[in-house]
């Protein structure tokens, strides 16, 4: 009988106490949040005490407790909360179809929803994020990739000519043999050891390169590798043509170093690449690098890029023939869809240009080439 008389009394306070906690929860998950934004404002802060500060050691930490995993956890997260949200949204459509669906269960659902979201955004950016906020590269190495004109996209254009006509001859054979992709993986980690003595902040230690799950769709969506910025893995999509590979590896791995970038990324991935013994690094780099160039020398004068292409090595041309080949075959409607929603992600995250931002790679190269006279 008393617990009758008094049951409704403790659930009323039980009830408050729960929505106590789940206020004081909120607001602090909205503190943190907006504290975060604040503090990605400031570059420099940025730099000291999180990219070279607290990332390094975060990044490390998730590379040793996951990289010796033979699969990608990261490609198992991404499928199992893909498929737990398509779930929920079947059972929420299935509702509103019945008419089930009341208003306290819907304030529930979207309350839910929006926490999920701040932790989310809090997790990301501590465990990668506010790199896109960091001045990187342009610090590190004092450089300044100013606007170039159309003589220096000519100059660069036609040294990285000469080089992947040079190194493409001397691998030789009609078509590239690589070496298994293990051993690549563990070459670009080389690649990386041996940069990293005239570059410090190119120190790369445990290795979580790994196959992508995903292969065969990441043709379809458009991607050859990708960082998963809650594992801290660099995941490959290994069906893409063998000597592509070594340069997509190194591009990867500079995300796992903090620059988040995609031109940054790209600019130390080069900088790991061409110090490798393997000549197929230095080709794998010098080919995707002379695609950039020319291609922006073409929406210049494309006088100039058409002859720069016909002074080509027919090795190298056959090379290129079949990288299009290979994005022909993967032409389909959804990578078009995917790309709007990955430019507009890159725009969110301070790369104004979006998708064309991996384009910015030759400002870097340019911009190191004046200072230091080479490539």
């Amino acid at each position: 009988m008393d617990a009758a008389v008094y049951s409704p009394v403790v659930k009323v306070k039980v009830f408050r106490k729960i929505k106590i906690r789940t206020v004081v929860f909120g607001g602090f998950l909205v503190v943190f949040a907006i504290s975060i934004k604040i503090f990605s404002h400031y570059p420099i802060l940025v730099e000291r005490y999180y990219s070279v500060g607290l990332y390094p050691q975060v990044s490390t930490f998730y590379r040793s407790i996951f990289g010796w995993l033979p699969f990608s956890l990261g490609d198992v997260f991404y499928f199992a909360t893909g498929s737990y949200l398509l779930l929920l949204l079947i059972k929420m459509g299935r509702a509103i179809y019945q008419r089930r669906l009341l208003k306290t269960d819907l304030f529930y659902k979207v309350e839910r929803f929006l926490f999920a979201l701040l932790v989310v955004y809090i997790y990301f950016n501590l465990s990668w994020g506010l790199n896109y906020n960091r001045p990187g590269i342009a610090v590190q190495l004092e450089l300044s990739p100013e606007r170039h004109n159309e003589s220096d996209l000519k100059e660069i254009a036609g040294i990285l000519l000469t080089k992947i006509n040079v190194i493409r001859r001397q691998i030789g054979t009609v078509k590239i043999l690589c070496k298994p992709y293990p051993t690549m993986f563990f070459e670009a980690q080389q690649a990386y050891q041996m940069a990293s003595v005239d570059f410090s902040f190119m120190t790369y230690k445990a290795a979580s390169v790994k196959r992508s799950m995903y292969g065969r769709m990441g043709n379809y969506l458009g991607f050859l590798g990708y960082y998963n910025p809650f594992t801290g893995e660099a995941q490959l999509n290994l069906t893409m043509p063998r000597f592509l590979i070594p340069y997509v590896t190194c591009h990867e791995m500079a995300h796992q170093l903090g620059y988040a970038s995609e031109s940054e990324a790209s600019f130390v991935g080069y900088l790991a690449a061409v110090r490798s013994k393997d000549t197929l690094f230095q080709y794998s780099t010098y080919f995707d690098l002379f695609g950039y160039a020319n291609h922006e020398l073409y929406l210049r004068d494309s006088a100039a890029a058409k002859s720069n292409y016909k002074l080509l090595d027919t090795l190298v041309k056959s090379d290129m023939a079949e990288v299009k080949e290979y994005w022909r075959k993967s032409d389909n409607v959804i990578e078009p869809v995917i790309r709007i929603f990955y430019d507009h992600y890159l725009k969110a995250n301070q790369q104004s240009k979006g998708v064309k931002s991996y384009n910015e790679v030759i400002g870097w190269l340019i911009a190191y080439h004046k200072k230091y006279g080479k490539v």
